[in-house]
C-alpha cells in the first residue's frame, strides 16, 4: 500500500508542476494564447491518471488486499511505465509544438506504447480485483449460509 501512496503523491507533485511548466513555457515561447499544444493535457493526464486513479486503487486496496496478488504486481509496474511514457511523449509533443518544430512518427509510436501499457495494466487490475470480490462473495454466501443454518435450528 505504501508504494501506492507514495506514487499517487508523485503524480499529485508531477501533474501540479506539470501545469506550472505549461504556462510559464508558453508564455516564454510566446505561444499564442488559445492554440493547441499538447503540454495543456499533460496537467490532467498526470493528476488523473496518476493521482486520482491510484488514490482510488489505494482505498481498493485496503478493503480487498490487492497488492499481496502477482497480477496486481505486474499491473502496478506496468500501468506506472504506461503513464509515464503517455506523458513524456505528451510534453515531448507539446514542447515541440510550443517550438514550432514537427513532431514525427517515433513520438507517437511510444505514446502507443505508453496506452497499449495502461491498457493491458488496466485489465490486469480488473483480473485481480474479480479474484478478491468473487472469493470476498464466495466467503460471504457462506457466512449467509452458516447463519441461516443456524437460525432454523435454534427454532
Amino acid at each position: 500500500m505504501k508504494k501506492i501512496f507514495n506514487a499517487a503523491f508523485t503524480y499529485m507533485i508531477l501533474g501540479v508542476l506539470s501545469g506550472l511548466f505549461y504556462r510559464e513555457f508558453t508564455k516564454a515561447n510566446d505561444f499564442p494564447s488559445g492554440e493547441f499544444t499538447q503540454l495543456g493535457l499533460v496537467h490532467t493526464h498526470l493528476l488523473t491518471l496518476g493521482f486520482i486513479v491510484l488514490l482510488i486503487i489505494l482505498a481498493l486496496d485496503k478493503v480487498f488486499g490487492l497488492s499481496g496478488s502477482k497480477l496486481f504486481s505486474w499491473f502496478f509496474w506496468l500501468y506506472n511505465i504506461g503513464v509515464v511514457l503517455t506523458a513524456s511523449m505528451m510534453v515531448w509533443h507539446g514542447s515541440l509544438t510550443v517550438l514550432g518544430e514537427e513532431s514525427n512518427a517515433m513520438i507517437a509510436g511510444i505514446a502507443g506504447l505508453g496506452h497499449i501499457a495502461l491498457t493491458v495494466s488496466l485489465v490486469l487490475f480488473f483480473l485481480a480485483l474479480r479474484t478478491k470480490v468473487v472469493a470476498d462473495k464466495g466467503a460471504a454466501d457462506e457466512a449467509v449460509s452458516a447463519g441461516a443454518e443456524a437460525t432454523s435450528l435454534s427454532r
